[in-house]
């Protein structure tokens, strides 16, 4: 693409983002045509589901045996059981797994890079199967992540490829029609509306030395591009963001499109949360100018918090003194950290960083506000389990599999002991306030961000801003009407002050669980409130409701004891609010600690630390003094914002 043509497609950026929103909200279900849900509600259900899940169709799911694909994904995330990878190249000993409650909604999500070389490699009788590249890909194992280096670090294709990568575009999109029709046959029309499918991809960007600049781009129906853009073809989220315009927003179609970035975690010195215009690491100081902010807060309305590679709410240090800020953290600040089967400790891994945490890319929106008249960081939360096993909502800590991808795999090289990485976890899910369960209900949620994300676990937590709320909403039986009555829900902005200070109403219900498997009861809820003042951000946490802390967990038996809530509620005033000051407030609920999953394995294996005899093999890291053998499930809100100046340009 010409500087010429990229000049004119990014002025349109600026000029048509008001029809872009306008078209957003007023989405006909013209282009994904279907019955009327029978379960309709006005004031919206919590509806569990997951978009970050890869396939066979991966590479670094392929590379490590996975065998589920799409359709596999899709009947998994219903309900079905579906194999994992064998124990042997026979494929005897196959492990199977299931969910415990069937999820909502999903999207497969696997990477637009190498879609058409790993079929091309797979799949005889395509164009560079015979080649020497695919057969390593093919026989080496964990080292078939090896294959990948020359697409994702530079950028480049194999010879197997043909002219100008042709052969294997040819193949991609073959994959990539697959993924749409897998889709497409799962997505339940009927007016039982019992589960939504998305079509979608990753762009999987990394620079420097393994730092994560991915997202998930999730299509709001059928009308899709004709090929994912990957890294390859677009090489900062800025070109990404303006392909989606070009062959998606403003191609004619009905075609909608949202991305959603992830692991911030892993994103070095918070490298997700610089100019989308970021191409290498000498970019890292680009700043954000008022074009990037626009096109960022209309394509990216939500960003991922959890997920199995860590969380990434935010980091201690500084004036985050917030102690469950601990929560499920790795130790590394990019792919560089991860361990691998079989090779050497990483050397020389740079520890996690504060910039690189959701929270500090809310205050930095606030910082930029200022500057620019637009928040660039505007992010509803959502969480996902980012599986590679083709299993998406399997987030259970009695049940883990591990996720493969990145670290462990549970294939020939390793038939027993833990099944991942000690510093990963089983990952979260992304939960939606929609009226019915529909591709349309769910992205025009995702998009006004009245969305939160949790752990894993099942809890529902509604959280709305308003002025005038009654100290005794908490007990009326339509606290939801009222809330949208008087106020905004999670994801909304406040309007001018309309009284002292705002008031906030959170109401958190415990997960229900199973019959076999109750869920665990509530600890506390929490409001994060995030604010600048005279030109520096601050943060605050305040207990709304709960915390008595009896909660108790055995991690010699996993058995949990003390007391918690079922359903816990609270009206809270801000007492410090200052109308001249931009402000963010979001919810987070706590429930009473459990054991984490690998403690879960390693009581079911009989190990005790104390006795070198019963720490069998693949069980060492039971073990390490590293291991955090108890977890604290929990939730999270997306922020309502405070704006002082009502008369602000459109964001």
């Amino acid at each position: 693409m010409s500087t010429r043509q990229r000049a004119r497609i990014r002025l349109s950026a600026v000029c048509l983002l008001p029809l872009w929103l306008a078209a957003a909200a007023g989405a006909s279900d013209a282009a994904s045509e279907r019955e009327a849900c029978a379960n309709r509600v006005e004031t919206r259900q919590p509806l569990f589901g997951e978009t970050h899940t890869h396939t066979a169709y991966s590479f670094d799911a392929a590379s490590q045996d996975t065998r589920n694909t799409p359709r596999d994904a899709y009947r998994f995330a219903r309900g079905a059981e579906v194999g994992l990878q064998p124990y042997d190249a026979a494929g005897k000993g196959m492990r199977t797994a299931r969910l415990d409650r069937p999820l909502d909604f999903t999207m497969v999500s696997d990477h637009a890079e190498m879609l058409g070389e790993v079929r091309s490699c797979k799949e005889a009788g395509q164009p560079g199967y015979d080649s020497d590249a695919c057969w390593f890909f093919r026989s080496s194992g964990e080292l078939g992540m090896m294959f990948a280096f020359r697409t994702l670090i530079g950028r480049d294709r194999f010879n197997f490829c043909g002219e100008n990568g042709e052969l294997c575009l040819e193949a991609a999109e073959l994959a990539w029609k697959d993924i749409q029709s897998a889709a497409e046959e799962a997505y339940d029309r009927s007016d039982a509306c019992g589960f939504t499918s998305f079509v979608g991809y990753e762009w999987t960007a990394s620079i420097g030395g393994g730092i994560n600049l991915h997202r998930n781009v999730l299509f709001r129906n059928a009308q899709v591009p004709s090929m994912p853009l990957s890294w390859v073809e677009t090489p900062s989220a800025h070109d990404l963001w303006l392909g989606l315009q070009r062959d998606c927003v403003e191609a004619g179609t009905g075609c909608d499109v949202l991305s959603i970035p992830h692991n911030s975690n892993i994103s070095g010195d918070g490298l997700m949360f610089v100019s989308g215009k970021l191409e290498d690491m000498s970019g890292a100081d680009i700043p954000i100018d008022v074009e990037d902010a626009r096109l960022r807060q209309r394509f990216e309305p939500l960003a991922e918090i959890m997920q199995h590679k860590g969380d990434s709410e935010c980091l201690l240090g500084g004036d985050t003194v917030d102690e469950a800020c601990a929560f499920e953290k790795l130790d590394y600040d990019s792919f560089a950290g991860v361990r691998r089967i079989g090779g050497p400790a990483p050397v020389n891994v740079n520890p996690p960083k504060r910039s690189a945490m959701v929270r500090e890319a809310l205050k930095k929106g606030l910082s930029e506000e200022e500057k620019l008249g637009v928040n660039p960081f505007k992010y509803g939360i959502i969480a996902s389990t980012d599986t590679h096993l083709g299993t998406p909502g399997l987030a259970m800590e009695y049940a883990s599999k591990g996720h493969g991808g990145a670290g462990m795999n549970s294939s020939t090289a390793l038939p027993i002991g833990l099944p991942d990485n000690i510093e990963f976890n089983p990952g979260g899910l992304a939960v939606v306030w929609a009226e019915e369960n529909s591709r349309n209900a769910i992205f025009d949620a995702m998009m006004r961000r009245e969305t939160y994300g949790t752990s894993g676990t099942r809890p529902t937590l509604r959280f709305f801003g308003g002025w005038d709320y009654p100290e005794t909403l908490c007990d009326a039986d339509d606290l939801a009407a009222q809330g949208y009555a008087g106020g905004v829900p999670m994801g909304g902005d406040l309007s001018a002050p309309a009284g002292d200070a705002p008031v906030f109403v959170v109401s958190a219900m415990r997960d229900a669980g199973t019959a076999k498997r109750p869920g665990m009861p509530l600890d506390r809820i929490q409001i994060v409130k995030g604010w600048i003042e005279d030109g520096e951000t601050h943060e605050k946490v305040i207990d709304v409701s709960g915390g008595k802390g009896s909660g108790r967990v055995d991690t010699a038996t996993c058995e949990t004891s003390g007391r918690g809530a079922d359903q816990l509620c609270a009206v809270w005033q801000d007492e410090d609010f200052d109308a001249s000051q931009r402000a963010f407030y979001y919810a987070r609920v706590l429930e009473n600690p459990s054991c984490r999953w690998s403690q879960h394995l390693c009581v079911q294996a009989g190990v005790r630390c104390g006795d070198p005899e019963t720490v069998g093999p693949g069980y060492g890291p039971c073990c390490e003094e590293s291991h955090r053998p108890v977890v604290q499930e929990r939730a999270w809100s997306s922020p309502i914002w405070f704006r002082p100046d009502a008369a602000a340009p459109m964001t």
